[in-house]
């Protein structure tokens, strides 16, 4: 309560991007005509709330107010996005309407109400938990739904409620509500039965995805159609690592804000594919709300963006990748002001040799004309493609491969491996604040990942004879770094030097 009988001020929260910020929700009651004005760049979906506020308090048998009623979301200058503040609102005329109680100045509420004054989930409860709890902040009250997210938050004191009415006994002492205590994450889960023994043949090109996954490296399959690209690229989740606590934070973090995810900790590693179709701004965030929503590179962070048929995605659409590749975030600018996503991914990207797709095959006719596979494959900058680190061809099976059995190694297996690589380069980074290989800046790699003599000799002479790039000679080290940990070797030698090479050569 104010210096005014009239006045409550009750502390919410907001979200800008995947940043949560704190909103004062200041409710007065006035003298004059009835009327119920929110001030402070609301956006539609706030200035509804009125609405919804007056039915909620009616249905729980408070009233409602019959005077001028104003309501400030402070900071005025930020836009106020979507029902979070409905709780806030109808608890601050309350508050000034019965004067039942008074809000504590270290608690927090968010939540959409139903007309019936029922609790509705809202979206970036994790974030908004957390920028709570450093502000300083010792409670939060959400909804009953957004409990096991809220709850992942360190430092804070989270209650749940189905009910408005419910929150409002709590805060005048007839009903106390009992905190939230946070859930044990659930077991790494079986992914549908899907796993790397399924694939028949193929050994170059699991050996070229295990390589990737114990580096984080990205890359490109090249194939005829039916050969098992989207089958290796479905099952490389099943070979990578767990993520950190503060991995899946981060991750969680995306997807409660973009509205994919109300629960706890986002455990399993993404895997994203969207289709060709997709727009440049589903594919890097937009569209005409303010902040943008995560688009697929935001959403892929920690885990795995899948392209398949690359060449047939929009050319300008694939050059947004360039940003997050380099950087491990997506930034979009707009006139309002500009935002950024993290976007730390695994790319893996599958194509056909030529349009037909059946160039180089020896039992199909390729029926395309040379000019027309170059036309195909140009689709594809070479920009971009010089920032995925491995190409690898995939060639169709022959019958005896199809019908072989026993001979493909379980997800577990790789996995294993995949673990112990990534582990020895996190122990290596540890000091740069990066966990594998892909990430280290050029600076370091250059340092501290130089090959033995014969090595060195082998990578200058493939730079002058391949005519490659500086990128390309950091990525060709960061994915001889990545073969060395595979083989528990300290040093990088010329065996490694080679196959890294080998898969920067098949891209050309």
């Amino acid at each position: 309560m104010g210096e005014c009988p009239l006045l409550s001020r009750i502390k919410s929260l907001g979200i800008f991007g995947i940043s949560g910020y704190v909103v004062t929700v200041e409710t007065y009651l006035g003298q004059g005509l009835p009327a119920f004005d929110i001030v402070g760049l609301p956006d539609a979906a706030v200035r509804e709330s009125r609405e919804r506020v007056r039915a909620a308090m009616r249905s729980c048998g408070y009233g409602f107010p019959v005077s001028r009623i104003t309501v400030n979301l402070a900071p005025a200058d930020l836009r106020k996005e979507g029902p979070t503040y409905d709780l806030p609102i109808f608890l601050g005329i309350l508050s000034a309407f019965t004067d039942d109680f008074v809000a504590p100045d270290d608690a927090a509420f968010i939540g959409e109400l139903a007309l019936g004054g029922e609790l509705r989930p809202v979206s970036g409860v994790l974030s908004m938990a957390i920028a709570a709890a450093e502000a300083g902040l010792k409670q939060i009250f959400v909804p009953y739904e957004n409990a096991a997210e809220a709850a992942e938050a360190d430092g804070i004191v989270v209650y749940a409620a189905s009910r408005a009415d419910e929150i409002a006994e709590h805060l005048s002492g007839r009903r106390m509500l009992e905190p939230v205590t946070r859930s044990e994450p659930p077991e790494r889960s079986v992914f549908s039965g899907v796993d790397f023994s399924d694939v028949k043949g193929q050994a170059p090109a699991k050996r070229a995805i295990e390589i990737a996954a114990a580096g984080g490296h990205n890359i490109l399959m090249c194939g005829p159609p039916g050969s098992g690209k989207s089958m290796l690229a479905k099952r490389i989740p099943t070979i990578l690592p767990e993520m950190s606590r503060a991995e899946a934070i981060e991750v969680t973090k995306i997807h409660s804000a973009a509205g994919m995810h109300r629960g706890g900790l986002v455990t399993e590693r993404p895997f994203r594919s969207p289709h060709h179709t997709i727009s440049t701004a589903g594919l890097a965030g937009g569209g005409s709300r303010w902040p943008p929503r995560p688009g697929e590179l935001a959403m892929a962070h920690g885990g795995v963006l899948f392209l398949d048929e690359l060449p047939e995605f929009n050319r300008v659409t694939l050059e947004c990748l360039r940003q997050p590749l380099e950087n491990g975030e997506i930034t979009i600018t707009r006139v309002s002001g500009s935002v950024s996503y993290p976007a730390r991914f695994m790319l893996v990207c599958a194509m056909n040799p030529c349009r037909c797709g059946w160039y180089g095959h020896p039992k199909h006719e390729c029926t395309c004309t040379e000019a027309q596979r170059e036309s195909y494959r140009s689709r594809i900058s070479g920009p971009l493609l010089d920032r995925i680190d491995i190409h690898i061809e995939v060639p169709a099976l022959e019958y005896e491969e199809l019908t072989r059995r026993g001979e493909g190694e379980s997800s577990e297996e790789i996995r294993a491996r995949v673990k112990r690589a990534r582990g020895i380069a996190e122990e290596r980074w540890r000091s740069y604040g990066v966990t594998c290989n892909a990430d280290v800046p050029s600076s370091v790699i250059a340092e501290t990942c130089v090959p033995d003599e014969a090595g060195g000799k082998l990578v200058k002479s493939a730079f002058d004879r391949l005519g490659l790039t500086a990128r390309s000679y950091d990525r060709i080290l960061r994915v001889a770094r990545t073969i060395a940990d595979l083989d528990g070797s300290e040093q990088i030698t010329a065996v490694h030097i080679a196959e890294a090479l080998q898969y920067r050569e098949s891209g050309r």
